[in-house]
């Protein structure tokens, strides 16, 4: 149990440690938040400008506006979002590779030249935005990844033979001892050689509270440290803390992630090299034999316009996209198209514990008069409450929550004092109440009656804590009158959200987190989990992850701490808790649930699901309006206008079934999937 505590010994007196002078050290600063500007990538920038001058195009041309009105805008969306994927399609074709990129350009470039400026421009600003949010999605992941250094301090305070001086962090060695004050940053990974205080390690485990340290414990560098000073010998390099692994984790986990890409990308080199060929073969061919040059051309073109892949691209993103934007508008964020589609494949589920089913946020979820205390609940909680007040600990504020939402009113409180490790105590009233750990109790409390009083105690924390929840005795003038069980709030809808991806996956979604396995054990069984998994540290989580994708499982992770981060981008698919995630674990995630709501993950499930369903149909669809026309133009005689219309045809029609994935009712049926 972490006892509430605040660095003051009345509500406004500051304590320092007194052999910590304030020139060995800086206050700690929150650390920098890094983050690439939208439009300081290029590709947003190209993208941009391609977008902007075809939707100025559009109505012009739409409308009947001369050609010299429109056609500039047009070239210049055809130059802008082309270069790129033209000039990595010539890369590719220098390593003996042809890929889609190049024969996208190719067909925009055909469709321009028999005049369907239109067609060709759109396909040029699909693929540009599209890359443009891949390129951006890998930026802002990268600035999180270094971030992420930012927790752990720059400068420590070394203590030596002659007293204390203040060195980069990466000058410490192995045997260091370190000098660590009341609210910063932990600089290394070590163990705890004097002082008692209680360190915030939500970063690295997930617990949602803080745990009291003292000496022989182990604590970790970028955790916080609480109200005492500690003093810390360095157990490992810097190089090799639990921060540094995390950054080093997420780091190998996007690079070696198996790239999922759309289906269409899957079949490109093999598509593409049979378009070219085809096409060169049409003319070339009929020239060797004397065909009319312009006849050839028209027809070779012609296969060229109805064998492209605007159909096949239209079949694959509008449902994706329009997924996309029916998940934003109910609060979900999912980044790319390519996100997904890797929801629609998951087989197993991983959930994190604190912040993901919970809140993260403690409440006092029981009052346990003491009968010897003689007082009521509501009198404890208002005598433990008027105690905490001025307390800053997460444990003292979920107290004073709890007697204002009983309506109590609390009378003032004189004295205070913190006791880090220990509790507080207070004058209310006039009678000395001190609230904190069961373990900081005085031997032999109480003037009468103290086996009783003792084994009453005993029984009180023992019932809380076998509950998964934190045991808070509060004391009267020495005597034990009540036990508060304190524990994490459940989610609204968790329990419904773990059913609902139970049926999605066929799976019973299991449990991973950092915090202790009987609040572990509690939780899930109120959520309806079996599988837990406690205890665990950030590599412990990539672990299972990893040991579920080897035996075939595509797995979705959804968390919401840096602690999650690692195991969120080494999954198939990820999903963050948005409103209170760390930085790091919202950008290695596919996809955030802004509003925080639990049933919003299995929804963007069944959605993706529903999306990929329509890609399979359209493809269906594009594939036979292309074989038909690609025949009917190598059989027989195909009119370029008929090949157009029956391209566009096909477009258009693939196009309109993707986008019925907006309707309202798509999402209110994913939801109720």
């Amino acid at each position: 149990m972490v006892p509430p505590t605040s660095p003051t010994s009345s509500p406004a007196a500051p304590v320092r440690d007194p052999d910590a002078p304030t020139s060995a050290a800086t206050p700690p600063a929150a650390p920098v938040r890094r983050r690439t500007r939208l439009f300081a990538l290029p590709e947003v920038r190209w993208a941009a400008l391609s977008a902007a001058a075809f939707l100025c195009a559009l109505p012009l041309d739409l409308g009947g506006a001369p050609a010299w009105a429109w056609g500039p805008l047009y070239a210049l969306c055809y130059a802008a979002g082309g270069w790129e994927p033209g000039w990595a399609g010539l890369q590719a074709l220098r390593e003996k590779t042809l890929d889609v990129d190049l024969l996208m350009v190719v067909a925009a470039a055909g469709a321009a030249a028999i005049g369907q400026f239109l067609d060709g421009g759109l396909l040029i600003v699909i693929f540009a935005v599209s890359g443009a949010l891949e390129a951006l999605a890998t930026r802002r992941t990268a600035d999180s990844v270094s971030g992420l250094l930012d927790l752990a301090p720059a400068r420590a305070v070394r203590l030596t033979d002659g007293g204390q001086e203040a060195v980069d962090v990466a000058e410490l060695r192995v045997g260091d001892t370190v000098l660590v004050r009341p609210g910063e940053r932990l600089p290394a990974d070590g163990t705890v050689v004097e002082g008692a205080s209680e360190v915030d390690q939500a970063t690295i485990t997930g617990e949602p509270l803080p745990v009291a340290r003292t000496a022989g414990d182990t604590v970790f560098a970028g955790t916080l440290n609480g109200t005492g000073s500690l003093r810390v010998r360095v157990d490992t390099d810097a190089a090799e803390s639990v921060i540094a692994r995390i950054v080093a984790m997420v780091e190998e986990a996007s690079a070696t992630k198996a790239p999922t890409q759309l289906f269409i990308e899957k079949i490109e080199q093999r598509y593409s090299t049979g378009v070219v060929v085809a096409t060169l073969a049409l003319l070339t061919v009929p020239l060797a034999f004397g065909a009319d040059f312009t006849a050839t051309l028209l027809r070779a073109m012609t296969f060229m316009i109805v064998a492209s892949p605007c159909a096949v691209v239209l079949a694959t993103m509008p449902p994706l996209l329009s997924a996309i934007a029916n998940a934003g508008r109910h609060g979900v964020l999912v980044k790319s198209a390519v996100a997904m589609e890797r929801l629609a494949s998951v087989t197993r589920v991983a959930l994190d514990k604190t912040g993901t089913l919970t809140e993260g946020a403690p409440r006092v979820a029981g009052v346990h008069p003491l009968p010897a205390g003689g007082i009521d609940a509501d009198t404890a909680l208002t005598l433990a409450a008027a105690a905490e007040i001025h307390s800053e600990h997460p444990l003292g504020r979920a107290v004073v929550a709890a007697a204002r939402e009983r309506g109590l009113r609390l009378p003032e409180a004189r004295e205070f004092d913190s006791m880090p490790g220990r509790g507080v105590s207070a004058l209310v009233a006039g009678r000395r109440v001190r609230v904190g750990s069961p373990a900081a109790l005085p031997a032999g409390a109480g003037s009468s009656g103290a086996e009783a009083v003792a084994e009453a105690v005993a029984e009180a924390v023992t019932e809380a804590e076998t509950g998964g929840r934190t045991a808070v005795v509060v004391e009267v003038d020495g005597e034990p009158v009540a036990v508060l069980a304190v524990d994490d709030r459940l989610r609204a809808g968790a329990p419904e959200a773990v059913a609902a991806l139970a049926r999605l996956t066929g799976t019973g979604p299991t449990l991973l987190t950092g915090d202790n396995p009987r609040a572990a054990a509690r939780v899930a069984a109120e959520v309806g989990i079996t599988d837990v998994r406690a205890g665990l540290l950030p590599q412990d989580k990539v672990a299972a992850v990893r040991e579920w994708e080897q035996a075939g499982d595509k797995v979705l992770v959804v968390g919401d701490g840096v602690n999650d981060a690692p195991a969120l981008a080494a999954a198939s698919a990820g999903v963050a808790m948005g409103r209170a995630g760390s930085d790091l674990a919202l950008e290695s995630a596919d996809a955030v649930v802004v509003r925080d709501e639990a049933a919003a993950v299995p929804a963007v499930v069944a959605l993706s699901r529903r999306a990929r369903r329509l890609v399979v149909q359209n493809l269906v669809i594009a594939s036979v309006c292309i074989g038909v026309l690609v025949v009917w133009d190598l059989a027989w005689h195909l009119p370029l206008p008929l090949g157009v219309a029956g391209h566009e045809g096909s477009t258009v029609l693939v196009g309109l079934n993707g986008l019925r994935l907006l309707r309202e009712s798509a999402w209110r049926d994913a939801a109720a999937a």
